[in-house]
């Protein structure tokens, strides 16, 4: 699975930051997944090679600003290259009628249909073919939400010193039973796929949440997730000065959340600008950084902007160059 983010700053961009964006693909597959579209998302898109054509579902974790007002424009140029395939738009009813209402007023014609999937609740949703997604509420100041994307199909791990020792010969037999079919050999012999199988590994699982000021109420998704890709707005001591009322999280926060969970592999972004401002603010981002290490010994990565990560078969994330 593959996970390339288009903005991580919160609020307001900067110079090298996006406002919230991220997006999510099976490892060779076309289609793909949109979650949050802050401002200019479409602009950071065109530095990929994703393409609208292919944008199977677009998430919106809360109404926000900085995680929706670039979702009309992009909707409007995937018009423009002449998309027709249904494109679902899941997240709070609040977003169905922040799109219409601009469709509405700007005389926008679509030459697709939406599909939107409205979520007010924990929803588990099954519209996609490669990817299953549960949606969890959070803590913030609107109704926001965590999506959790579990790979759906999970391919056989052959037995081969099995299939060698009864003789059944390599080719297409062995790429059918790799795909759980049953079949009958040249010879007549009945083979049953599940007796040549090893047992299936975990699917994997990448967690992706909204602004949020209680990472715990994550702890029952993240039994069995591989990644956490969370927001860490402030740091605890930014956070303490701030207040209850923002309703964020701090790095420290977070990565206790994550550590305590025992998950493997965890990603900060949504950034304060505050952390952005001398040499953009790389020297301020080491505090972040280093408070969440301070209590977080897993994998941890601080997100860019168009940075490009990879979750092996193994459950272990990696950024790519």
């Amino acid at each position: 699975m593959e996970i390339l983010f288009l903005g991580t700053s919160s609020g307001a961009p900067t110079k090298s930051r996006n406002m919230s964006a991220l997006s999510i693909r099976s490892t060779g597959a076309k289609q793909w997944y949109l979650v949050d579209c802050g401002e200019g998302t479409q602009h950071r898109i065109l530095h990929t090679n994703f393409s609208l054509f292919h944008l199977s579902g677009i998430f919106i974790t809360h109404i926000h600003g900085d995680h929706c007002y670039g979702l009309p424009g992009l909707l409007a140029s995937a018009g423009m290259l002449n998309r027709t395939a249904r494109m679902h738009i899941v997240g709070p009813p609040s977003v169905r009628r922040f799109v219409e209402g601009v469709i509405d007023t700007t005389e926008l014609r679509l030459p697709y249909p939406i599909d939107y999937i409205e979520i007010e609740n924990s929803a588990a949703i099954d519209s996609f073919d490669d990817v299953q997604v549960q949606a969890t509420p959070l803590s913030h100041r609107v109704p926001s939400f965590a999506y959790s994307f579990t790979e759906k199909a999970v391919e056989g791990k052959l037995d081969v010193a099995k299939l060698k020792s009864s003789g059944i010969p390599t080719g297409p037999a062995w790429s059918s039973i790799q795909q759980g079919r049953d079949l009958t050999l040249p010879d007549g012999r009945a083979v049953s796929a599940a007796d040549y199988l090893l047992p299936r590994r975990k699917a994997r699982k990448i967690i992706v949440g909204g602004d949020n000021d209680q990472p715990g109420l994550l702890t029952a998704e993240a039994q069995d997730a591989d990644v956490l890709i969370h927001e860490a707005t402030y740091t605890e001591e930014g956070l303490l000065k701030a207040g209850p009322a923002p309703q964020h999280s701090s790095a420290w926060r977070v990565a206790l959340f994550a550590h305590e969970a025992k998950i493997r592999n965890l990603v900060l972004t949504h950034f304060s600008p505050r952390y952005h401002g001398h040499n953009e603010g790389k020297a301020l981002l080491m505090e972040l950084e280093k408070e969440a290490k301070s209590v977080y010994k897993g994998r941890l990565f601080m997100a860019n902007d168009l940075d490009r990560y990879a979750l092996d078969k193994k459950g272990i994330l990696s950024r790519l160059d």
